[in-house]
């Protein structure tokens, strides 16, 4: 079966807060995408990696992130966000969390081969 699979990072930058953290920003952000269906993301020390089957769910998420935090009275917000579209054929149920698992496979078997 072929099925299209959108893959995307987007990094939050919320400028002239007075601090140097932006978790507060991005937690509220995330938790506004929460309730968009047929979105999945996963949070990590550099950005958030979202997941979907369809584009305009990886924008939707993205306007919602940077509409909230700029509701939380920052002037002005950086968004980054890196697209990757896959159309291959898959099974059904495989997500990023099992591709970055076969990945990591891939990896420690690859070492093990160097030492």
């Amino acid at each position: 079966m072929y099925m299209t699979l959108i893959h995307a990072e987007i990094s939050v930058y919320p400028i002239g807060t007075g601090t140097t953290s932006s978790s507060f920003y991005i937690a509220k952000g995330i938790e506004a995408i929460k309730n968009i269906k047929d979105i999945r993301y996963e949070i990590h020390s550099m950005g958030t990696i979202l997941e979907s089957n369809d584009v305009d769910k990886i924008y939707e998420s993205a306007k919602k992130i940077m509409e909230v935090v700029h509701n939380l009275g920052v002037n002005r917000v950086e968004i980054i966000l890196k697209i990757d579209r896959i159309a291959k054929e898959m099974e059904k149920n495989q997500r990023q969390s099992a591709k970055v698992t076969k990945s990591r496979l891939k990896e420690t078997k690859n070492k093990s081969k160097k030492l």
